[in-house]
């Protein structure tokens, strides 16, 4: 019966996981289709221009998916205690108040592109068509911050397929624009920043038209009521951590994006096209350690922590099998994913080293947010950030540190270190607190 049990929470894993991954797949075909289709009609100082402004959208998107990944995990635990109407108040309370705050910041980064890119180094050749796609780019952040509190919600109830059905269209609409926009028209990198933009704009509004027909118990009106004290509270309490987190995160990586840069345009060029590859293949990981997060969560909403813990184990054997088929997977085929954007030999030789190395360590992190995972849906959102934390903080000293030693491979070898560590601190929490043990007398938070 025990057996017949885990496999079941490991086919509800599965399942749920699924749309999830196809959808995160799917919106990395944004930059993929952006970098793709510039590098091979425009040339490779346009994908580097384009390559150049990847951390900087990412600090952008980290903070919203960060604190969204927090309201997830609350209305994930609302949800399990049968109490829809706050579910339906963290919605309105945060799809409104995320879309005026990246509004702002949105108008913001507009006005500060060039400095920030100048601030990381960017390569002057590359820096005007940086700064120009940057720009446009900002524009749909505020669409972006509105869909993910919505696709939170989703989640939360269940529901992952309305995001895949809102990022399928998305891309679809994407791929077609930046055909029409760059190959036939030649507007160059403004004109992939152009149908990124118009296909997160469609994808916001089908997500919030799909949430008003399909699930009347997260409807809700423009008025005064939609703005919910409590909701608020709580959907910060659990936002926040996460949301700083990815902020640091985020910044760091600004960091590691300057020193990416004193290696010059041809490690530029294959690492940030790598990282594109890599954001992709690792999105099932990702994903999977959301939907534990999801699941334990719904448990701690239902007082269940055996089968929380139920779900942590089914996640961390099935997360194992999905690290080692993707390791195998791109060992071998890493530098010719590449080649397929138009970088030269150069950086394809050195894209290929980055995958030779860090493929290997794909394990390490699907543990690592396999625990964390767990970590988050009992509600340890501040440690979880914390471990975040202090893990980017031994990836960028290791970085400096091993520079003499192993040049460009540097970024793959402090990465890896990085992951190690950051398993460890969660595997700790774990023992440390119980969270490994049946109880019935757990603190609830």
């Amino acid at each position: 019966m025990q057996c017949v049990k885990r496999q079941s929470i490991t086919g509800s894993l599965i399942s749920f996981s699924i749309p999830l991954i196809l959808s995160a797949v799917l919106q990395q075909l944004y930059a993929w289709a952006d970098a793709f289709i510039v590098g091979n009609f425009v040339g490779e100082v346009a994908l580097a221009s384009v390559g150049s402004t990847t951390s900087v959208v990412n600090l952008f998107i980290t903070v919203i998916t960060g604190f969204t990944l927090g309201l997830s995990i609350i209305s994930a635990k609302r949800y399990g205690e049968g109490n829809t109407g706050e579910v339906r108040a963290i919605l309105s309370t945060f799809s409104l108040l995320l879309g005026a705050v990246f509004l702002f910041l949105a108008f913001l980064g507009f006005s500060l592109s060039h400095g920030i890119l100048s601030f990381m180094d960017t390569a002057p050749e590359a820096i005007d068509g940086a700064n120009g796609y940057l720009r446009i780019i900002f524009i749909g952040i505020p669409f972006l911050a509105v869909y993910n509190a919505y696709s939170a919600s989703l989640r939360s109830i269940g529901d992952s397929r309305a995001p895949f059905y809102a990022v399928l269209i998305s891309s679809i609409l994407n791929v077609v624009l930046d055909i029409i926009f760059v190959a036939f028209f030649n507007t160059g990198i403004a004109g992939a920043a152009w149908a990124t933009v118009i296909s997160q704009a469609a994808m916001t509004f089908f997500i919030i038209i799909y949430t008003v027909r399909k699930h009347s118990e997260l409807r809700f009106s423009l008025n005064s009521h939609a703005f919910d004290r409590m909701a608020l509270r709580d959907g910060c309490r659990f936002g926040f951590p996460p949301m700083i987190q990815s902020s640091v995160t985020a910044a760091g990586s600004l960091i590691l994006q300057s020193f990416m840069n004193s290696f010059g345009l041809a490690t530029v060029t294959a690492i940030t096209t790598a990282y594109r590859i890599d954001t992709i293949i690792m999105v099932p990981i990702i994903n999977l350690g959301s939907a534990i997060s999801t699941f334990t969560a719904q448990a701690e909403g239902r007082k269940d922590r055996n089968h929380a813990i139920k779900v942590y184990h089914s996640g961390l054997l099935l997360m194992l099998a999905v690290s080692f088929i993707l390791t195998a997977l791109v060992i071998p085929t890493g530098g010719s994913l590449i080649r397929l954007f138009g970088a030269g030999d150069e950086a394809v030789s050195i894209g290929d080293g980055f995958f030779r190395r860090i493929a290997l360590f794909y394990f390490v992190f699907g543990l690592s947010m396999a625990v964390r995972g767990y970590v988050e849906g009992l509600g340890d959102v501040v440690y979880s950030s914390f471990a975040g934390i202090f893990s980017l903080a031994v990836r960028i000293a290791l970085s400096y540190a091993m520079k003499p030693f192993f040049g460009n491979m540097t970024i793959a070898y402090a990465e890896m270190a990085a992951w190690l560590f950051m398993l460890l601190l969660y595997y700790l929490r774990v023992v440390a607190k119980g969270y490994n043990r049946q109880k019935q007398d757990a603190l609830y938070l």
